[in-house]
C-alpha cells in the first residue's frame, strides 16, 4: 500500500492527516485520489466506515489549492442533515492548514441563516438537494463558477427520492465539469443514475455490494418478545467496560423512546437520544456531544445510520432488525472505523429471524448465535404481541411460498361456513313461521 506522501498529497493536506493520525490511505482512497486526479469522472462503490469521504475531499482539496472569489466551484451533494454537517466537519479538519473556505446546508433550519454562512464567499458547497435549490432560487447561490459536483450516498439519495431535485440541479450547473458519484452499493438503480451523471466514469469498487466491515464482529440473540429486549438491553448495559460508547438503532420513534426509557435510570453513564422529530439543535448538540465522548449511549433511528462518524464506539446493538437489509450493513459500519475492531448485536424476535436469514445472505456472511445471559428475566409474550409476530410470520412464509394458505385460513374458512349455514338456517325458519296477521285470523 502507498502512503499519502507517495500519492503526492499536498503538504498542508499531509500536515492535517498527520495531525488527525492518519498514516496510510485506505483502499478506496489509495485507488481514488489518482483517479480523481486526472479529471475523469469516477464512480465510487464502497462500503461504510471504508474512508469513502476523505477519498473524495483530499483530490478535491489539492485542485481548489486556495481561496478564490465569492461563488462555489465545488459541490458535494449528500441526502440528510447529519450527513451534511459531518461532511462540513471533515472538510474542517482537513483544511485547518489552508484558507479554503467551506458552508454545510440543510433543511430543518431558516435558509437566511445558511444565506449569512456564503456572503463572505466559499469554495466548497456541502448541501442537501432541497436546501441547495432554496439558496438557488433565493438568489444567494451563483453556480457559475462549479467545476466539481460530487454526489455522496447515491443510494441513499434515491431511496430518499431525490432524482427529481438531482436532474434540477444539474440544469443549473455548468456543463464542463468533473463529476464524482459515491455509493456504498450498486444496485440496478444506481448503475442507471451513473449513466445518467457521469461521463465515461473510472469506476472503483473496493468491497461487494452491502458487504460488512471486516473489523465488526456480529452477533444476534434469539428473544421471544419486546420486554424481554428491554430487560436485556439493560443487562448488557451494565458492562461499562466493555460497551464503552454504544449506538442502539431502532425502527421507530416510539421503540426508541421506549428504550432511552428504560435505560435511563438503570444504565451508568450520559444517555440521549436522536430521530427526526427531534429540533436540529437538539440533534447537532447531541451528535457532538456523543462524538467528544460526553455520551456513552445513543438511542436512535436510521437517521444515523449513516454519516455518523465516531471512530471509537464499541458496539451496535439493533434493538429491531432493519427491514430494509442495506441498513443493517449501515448501522453495524457506525463501528469498526478507522481501523478500531467493533462489536455489533441484534436481538431478534421469532417475527425477524426470517429478515435475518435474508440479510445474511444479501451479505454471504453467517452471523453467529449467543445465548441470553441466564441473569435475564424472560418474560411470557402478551397474546396480542404474539398474534402480530404470528401474522407477520404468516405473511413471510407466503412471501417464500405463493401457494401457503396461512396457519388460520382453513380455522377461518370453517368459521366462515358456520356462520353461513346459520343464516341460512335462520332464514328457513323465518319463511315458516306464520305471519302475525295469519295468526289474528
Amino acid at each position: 500500500m502507498r502512503s499519502f506522501r507517495e500519492l503526492k498529497v499536498s503538504k498542508s493536506i499531509l500536515k492535517s492527516l498527520d495531525e488527525l493520525g492518519f498514516v496510510e490511505p485506505t483502499p478506496i482512497q489509495e485507488k481514488a485520489i489518482p483517479a480523481i486526479r486526472s479529471g475523469n469522472d469516477v464512480l465510487g462503490i464502497a462500503q461504510t466506515g471504508t474512508g469513502k469521504t476523505a477519498a473524495y475531499l483530499i483530490p478535491l482539496l489539492m485542485k481548489l489549492v486556495k481561496a478564490e472569489g465569492d461563488s462555489p466551484r465545488a459541490i458535494i451533494l449528500v441526502p440528510t442533515r447529519e450527513l451534511s454537517m459531518q461532511v462540513g466537519d471533515d472538510i474542517e479538519e482537513l483544511t485547518q492548514f489552508s484558507n479554503i473556505r467551506h458552508a454545510a446546508v440543510f433543511g430543518g433550519v431558516g435558509w437566511t441563516k445558511h444565506a449569512q454562512l456564503m456572503e463572505p464567499g466559499i469554495d466548497i458547497l456541502v448541501a442537501t438537494p432541497g436546501r441547495l435549490m432554496d439558496l438557488y432560487h433565493e438568489g444567494y447561490l451563483d453556480t457559475r463558477k462549479v467545476r466539481t459536483l460530487i454526489i455522496d450516498e447515491a443510494d441513499r439519495m434515491l431511496d430518499m427520492g431525490f432524482m427529481p431535485q438531482l436532474r434540477k440541479i444539474l440544469e443549473i450547473i455548468p456543463m464542463r465539469k468533473q463529476n464524482l458519484l459515491f455509493s456504498a452499493t450498486f444496485s440496478e438503480r444506481v448503475e442507471t443514475m451513473a449513466e445518467e451523471f457521469l461521463d465515461i466514469p473510472t469506476r472503483i469498487e473496493i468491497a461487494p455490494s452491502a458487504t460488512p466491515a471486516e473489523l465488526v464482529q456480529q452477533f444476534y440473540f434469539k428473544v421471544p418478545n419486546h420486554r424481554t429486549k428491554l430487560n436485556l438491553i439493560r443487562h448488557l448495559l451494565m458492562d461499562e467496560e466493555t460497551f464503552t460508547r454504544v449506538i442502539i438503532f431502532c425502527n421507530t420513534k416510539v421503540a426508541a423512546e421506549a428504550v432511552l426509557k428504560n435505560v435511563k435510570r438503570k444504565a451508568e453513564g450520559e444517555k440521549r437520544i436522536l430521530h427526526s422529530n427531534k429540533g436540529q439543535t437538539t440533534r447537532t448538540n447531541t451528535i457532538n456531544a456523543f462524538k467528544n465522548g460526553e455520551v456513552r449511549i445513543l438511542i436512535t433511528t436510521d437517521i444515523s445510520a449513516r454519516g455518523l462518524d465516531v471512530s471509537e464506539i464499541s458496539h451496535v446493538i439493533n434493538f429491531d432488525i432493519p427491514k430494509q437489509y442495506e441498513d443493517y450493513v449501515h448501522r453495524i459500519g457506525r463501528t469498526a472505523r478507522a481501523n478500531n475492531h467493533g462489536t455489533a448485536m441484534s436481538l431478534i424476535n421469532p417475527a425477524e429471524e426470517w429478515h435475518l436469514r435474508k440479510i445474511e445472505k444479501v451479505m454471504q456472511t453467517e452471523v453467529e448465535e449467543l445465548d441470553i445471559p441466564v441473569e435475564v428475566e424472560i418474560i411470557d409474550t402478551p397474546k396480542r404481541e404474539n398474534q402480530e409476530m404470528l401474522r407477520e410470520i404468516d405473511r413471510q412464509r407466503k412471501v417464500d411460498d405463493p401457494t401457503f394458505k396461512g396457519a388460520f385460513h382453513e380455522k377461518k374458512k370453517r368459521v366462515f361456513e358456520d356462520k353461513s349455514k346459520k343464516r341460512k338456517q335462520a332464514a328457513g325458519k323465518k319463511k315458516k313461521s306464520p305471519s302475525k296477521k295469519g295468526r289474528r285470523r
